[in-house]
């Protein structure tokens, strides 16, 4: 009988590694899409069927990693710190990643010519995230982070919230010392066994990703999304330009290849690409990590968190979005009114993780907040949201992945020959 590793070998001989399975998921996907339409739509339950698989192990996943990285810290002024690195490497770049989405808005001028009246949008097709938008002020956020009840954080899947517990947790077990190493083993098992689910989960990727992007092509079909391809594909180019240069240039002064860490990450990426969820790839992520040779204190820390806290491609998105429905409406914004977006933006944007629509609703609750630009122009994204979310969420997660090996080596607590050796040599999925 073959053991689990000869298995997993053996079934890669046969379908080729991950990646190329969900790239062959990806392409049929958007053949289906195109041939087939009304069957394309129908292959959605497989996309969210994946997605709700992996959403099942992430709240206990982060759970137990922000535990075990805090209480193995024995030291909460070390915690401390790592935490502070992050916060404000996280505002840093999200800043500048703001930015750059209102200088490319400003330069390419997506929304310019379309000469759209406000007043004849459909502003129901928004009402919901208009809504929920009125509740989501900085007061609201805060009271969002407090759970109603410990389980209540598990069964909504609230990230914040599960930080929230895991990080007071780990703190009031470093005191206990040696009294806490059964908990700890415990949960270092529960870890281990929650990875595992997740290797299992992830041979399904591949139907996953067919499945939503034949859903997307064949909801939305690109003759549709002609009007607003120029506003989609200058999302695309903007996200991938903060990539390359800004991205490459912090791996680059941080002693790794971006390119590499690239290629490395492949696999999730293409996943990412597929389904438009970060999420889907936070567990494959945070194990990725820890074989390129970051502690796994650091990456409990710093993964969870950049989730919520260092959404660049949100930002660029977010900018690039506000801007354009100016120049479509034909809404004239100064330089300082500029500016005031960009500061609510900061604001706004870091109050998106855990809601339904977290793009939309921050989006809204920026343009509510302005009274400037008007707040029925988000009907013109509902048609390409799915498209551009997909390039967002990508940049999240190469965002995350940079800052994880940023802070794991600004601590010491990154293996340098480890990574040039992980970087090196393909991943195994």
């Amino acid at each position: 009988m073959l053991a689990a590793p000869e298995l997993r070998a053996k079934r890669r001989l046969r379908l080729g590694p991950l990646w190329l399975q969900v790239l062959a998921g990806l392409v049929l996907g958007i053949a289906l899409g195109v041939a087939a339409p009304h069957l394309a739509v129908a292959m959605r339950p497989l996309s969210d069927g994946f997605i709700r698989l992996i959403r099942t192990v992430l709240a206990p996943i982060v759970f137990a990693t922000v535990v075990l990285g805090i209480a193995r810290m024995g030291n909460l002024r070390e915690v401390g710190r790592i935490g502070l690195k992050a916060l404000v490497y996280f505002e840093l770049v999200s800043t500048l990643s703001l930015l750059l989405s209102l200088a490319a808005a400003d330069l390419l001028r997506p929304g310019a010519g379309m000469h759209v009246d406000p007043h004849r949008l459909d502003a129901g097709a928004i009402s919901a995230y208009a809504a929920t938008a009125q509740h989501h002020g900085a007061v609201a956020f805060l009271l969002g982070i407090i759970p109603d009840s410990l389980a209540g954080a598990f069964v909504s899947g609230n990230m914040l919230q599960v930080i929230l517990i895991g990080v007071l947790l780990g703190v009031a077990l470093v005191p206990l010392g040696s009294r806490a190493a059964p908990l700890l083993g415990l949960l270092d098992s529960l870890l281990a066994g929650l990875f595992g689910i997740v290797r299992l989960i992830m041979a399904l990727a591949p139907l996953g990703t067919f499945g939503a992007i034949a859903f997307t092509i064949g909801r939305y079909g690109a003759a549709s999304l002609l009007p607003l391809l120029r506003f989609t594909l200058e999302v695309w180019a903007v996200c991938a330009g903060f990539v390359l240069v800004v991205l490459g240039v912090i791996a680059r002064l941080a002693g790794f290849s971006l390119w590499r860490l690239l290629r490395h990450l492949r696999t999730e990426l293409l996943i990412t690409l597929g389904t438009s969820s970060s999420e889907a790839v936070l567990a494959p992520l945070m194990l990725k990590l820890e074989r390129l040779g970051c502690t796994r204190e650091v990456v409990g820390l710093v993964v969870p968190a950049g989730y919520s806290f260092n959404a660049d491609g949100t930002a660029i998105y977010l900018g690039m979005s506000a801007l354009f429905i100016a120049q479509a409406t034909g809404t004239d914004l100064s330089l300082s009114q500029q500016l005031v977006v960009l500061l609510v933006l900061m604001l706004t944007s870091k109050g998106s993780a855990g809601v339904a629509g977290a793009g939309f609703v921050t989006l809204a609750a920026t343009l509510s907040a302005m009274h400037r630009i008007p707040l029925a122009g988000l009907v013109l994204l509902l048609g390409v949201d799915r498209f551009t979310n997909a390039a967002r969420a990508a940049t999240n997660v190469v965002g995350n992945a940079v800052a994880t090996l940023v802070v794991a080596r600004s601590e010491g607590a990154l293996d340098s020959a480890g990574l040039r050796a992980g970087l090196d040599r393909p991943p195994a999925g």
